[in-house]
């Protein structure tokens, strides 16, 4: 999507919630290689999932108020508005 020249809001809150979906992937992956029951495993997976629809939403809650915004003043908004139909295209299956 190209560089930025601001600072995003929600940055830090993104990082701390990506450090944790790491470290419950990881998680997962021990309750794999010990025979954990495949409804506990799949359980953890789901709320992986859900967790990183969470960010997501963030991340776009972030590129709504700034990038698209600060578009907008600069005169881009035709061109983050193609990255962003791009984005979500790749996103929403």
């Amino acid at each position: 999507m190209g560089e930025h020249l601001h600072v995003h809001k929600h940055r830090k809150q993104v990082i701390n919630r990506l450090s944790k979906i790491e470290g419950h992937v990881r998680s997962i992956k021990e309750m794999a290689q010990n025979d954990r029951a495949c409804p506990d495993i799949l359980l953890q997976i789901a709320a992986v999932r859900k967790a990183l629809d969470n960010t997501a939403k963030v991340i776009l809650s972030d590129h709504l108020e700034g990038c698209l915004v600060n578009a907008v003043h600069e005169g881009n908004e035709q061109k983050v508005l193609e990255d962003l139909k791009k984005a979500l295209e790749n996103f929403i299956r």
